[in-house]
């Protein structure tokens, strides 16, 4: 096990959806490393456009990488151009949160689309 002796467990949150694999296999990474964590069923519990908000301010990755390919996506035929900005990924992630990338790891005025699941590892300093 690593020593998390660096990293403030009483402030990690965790935007997940249980029906994602990559989603439960972060889970399964902190409470194999014994990291304390909220975990935020957003899905359940809807997302504000403020909470969106926060995510996107503190997001490591550009906005665009928040909204998720999917086949509901394409589904709902939306262009690439309809999703570059943080303006145009808010207004997306409000109408439709499914789009939303998860899991999401919040930590330390930082967010990180936790994809695959051991970039959650990295980005927590988990070794």
């Amino acid at each position: 096990m690593s020593d998390t002796t660096d990293i403030d467990t009483t402030d990690i949150t965790v935007y997940h959806n249980p029906k994602c694999g990559t989603s439960r296999s972060v889970l399964a990474l902190l409470e194999e490393h014994g990291v304390e964590h909220e975990t935020v069923l957003y899905m359940d519990d809807k997302l504000s456009h403020e909470d969106f908000d926060s995510i996107l301010a503190i997001l490591t990755d550009p906005p665009t990488m928040l909204i998720r390919r999917d086949p509901r996506f394409k589904e709902l035929g939306i262009a690439e151009g309809e999703v570059q900005t943080r303006a145009q990924v808010l207004r997306m992630l409000n109408k439709h949160p499914e789009l939303m990338q998860r899991p999401i790891v919040v930590t330390g005025g930082k967010a990180c689309i936790a994809r695959p699941a051991e970039k959650a590892t990295e980005f927590l300093g988990l070794y």
